[in-house]
């Protein structure tokens, strides 16, 4: 999808897909499976033992094996958990600007989307979260908060204190939590990734994760949902068909990746965090009214583009003048207009040349 959805002239610095080889440990495994023809339906807890202990390890998160559920995918695991703590015409919560797919499916459910927005710093604004609450639960309907941990577009890695602060809202309002945490893993060394069912009160919560994202494993499929102590009862009620949907070869991969794919993390983040860094020099370089956060998670930037007063969105902008395909901020919800989210899991060669031709894009304009 990456390389194929543009011509070929695009540089594409777009989908949440990285540019590089895939880990030696997840290879093995496959090859391994392959062989042997092992190609059928998941079994057992080999996925949720290989979290538990790459999440102690790196966390000190002990996740409890007996609490978690394989779904085919994050996406796919969160709608099911909304589904069970949920009904049609029920709010989600969620903070804008965020992941498209988050207000995809929350209509698809049928289900209302409530925004409260993230602060001008890119952080939990705890009033407007309070206020989103209050209009969720109106009417003593059941609500839900759907949060991105690491954030996805900003790459804002939330600390203890402010999702202690959601707990101590969500408890208060009667609103169950169910986190993203996908991008868990990819956390820099300016800040800390703190798993939100670690911390106390979020006995009624769930997080949903993978290897997915920190290993490059779109194409294999599976995730796992994690339960707090008091959300078992929900979970025990998932069907299991959802679980035989997950790809059984992905959970192969993804159980390598947390296993035996730490040394291969470790050289990933430090080659993210160089680009993170890069990135920075070159738009302060070509393009210096651009706003540009470094992010503390994620290997996605948000880039401000509004002072550029470009006539059309800064996306169309640098993919017809500039031959650079990126996300439209406007379609991550409020607060997005103006931005474009950019990918910087590539070559530092081709993130310098991106650069460069967005910055001739704007003088072009």
């Amino acid at each position: 999808m990456k390389w194929r959805r543009y011509p070929p002239d695009v540089l594409p610095l777009w989908v949440a897909e990285m540019d590089v080889a895939l880990a030696r440990p997840v290879v093995q495994a496959l090859s391994e499976a392959i062989a042997l023809g092992d190609t059928g339906y998941p079994e057992g807890t080999r996925y949720a033992e290989a979290l538990a202990e790459f999440a102690i390890a790196r966390w000190s998160w002990t996740v409890d094996i007996d609490r978690t559920a394989i779904v085919p995918d994050v996406m796919a695991g969160i709608v099911e958990i909304l589904k069970l703590v949920t009904g049609n015409g029920d709010a989600v919560v969620v903070n804008p600007p965020v992941y498209p797919p988050f207000y995809q499916f929350i209509e698809h459910m049928d289900r209302r989307t409530v925004e409260a927005p993230l602060s001008a710093e890119h952080r939990i604004d705890l009033a407007s979260l309070e206020e989103a609450f209050a209009r969720a639960t109106a009417e003593h309907r059941p609500a839900a908060y759907l949060l991105c941990s690491p954030h996805n577009p900003t790459g804002t890695v939330h600390t203890r204190d402010e999702l202690t602060a959601v707990a101590d809202l969500a408890a208060r309002y009667g609103v169950r939590v169910v986190v993203d945490e996908v991008h868990a893993p990819i956390v820099y060394p300016d800040a800390s990734h703190i798993p939100y069912l670690s911390l106390p009160g979020t006995e009624d919560a769930f997080t949903v994760l993978s290897a997915s994202k920190a290993w490059n494993l779109a194409a294999l499929k599976s995730a796992l949902v994690v339960a707090g102590q008091g959300a078992a009862t929900d979970l025990a009620t998932l069907p299991a068909e959802v679980s035989d949907s997950a790809s059984h070869v992905g959970v192969i991969a993804q159980c390598a990746a947390l296993k035996h794919g730490s040394a291969w993390l470790r050289s990933l983040l430090t080659g993210l965090d160089e680009n993170r860094h890069l990135l920075g020099d070159l738009v302060a370089k070509h393009l210096p009214t651009i706003g540009y956060r470094q992010p503390q998670g994620t290997y996605l930037a948000w880039l401000d583009c509004r002072a550029l007063n470009l006539p059309d969105d800064p996306a169309d902008v640098f993919l017809n003048r500039g031959r650079v395909a990126l996300n439209s901020g406007s379609t991550f919800g409020t607060g997005g207009a103006g931005h474009v989210r950019l990918n910087l899991a590539t070559s530092p060669e081709l993130l310098t040349e991106a650069v460069r031709r967005m910055a001739f894009a704007v003088r072009a304009s």
